[in-house]
């Protein structure tokens, strides 16, 4: 496996912007960025994910992320889900609230798929 298509899998930020566009995907690579890149593809999910990624210190309350969301608080908890199961958020209890955060590796694997600077986004 090529240097680039293991920062695919491991989250490895560190080789050059664009470098998986330069060489083809495994198989299991490609498989596992289009379970990511489907969960970002509604437009529902892909503005919870973009709530959660901009909010303060890169976590946020479901309660500080749904007020500005047009569907019912069910449906944001299974598009959340959806992000979850895709590898693109982690949750945490804290009493009564769930707090989501962006998977940094994540991100960084969606960065050097479409070379740009992960760094200019969320920090880890």
């Amino acid at each position: 496996m090529s240097k680039s298509q293991e920062s695919l899998t491991d989250g490895d930020a560190c080789c050059p912007p664009g470098a998986l566009l330069r060489e083809p995907l495994t198989a299991a690579d490609a498989a596992d960025m289009a379970v990511k890149l489907k969960a970002l593809a509604d437009p529902v999910r892909l503005q919870l994910f973009s709530a959660i990624a901009s909010h303060a210190g890169g976590e946020a309350c479901v309660c500080d992320i749904s007020a500005d969301i047009e569907v019912s608080q069910p449906t944001i908890s299974h598009h959340l889900k959806v992000l979850r199961d895709a590898g693109l958020l982690t949750s945490q209890r804290r009493a009564s609230w769930v707090y989501y955060a962006v998977v940094p590796d994540a991100l960084a694997s969606l960065a050097v798929l479409f070379g740009i600077d992960a760094a200019a986004g969320v920090s880890a």
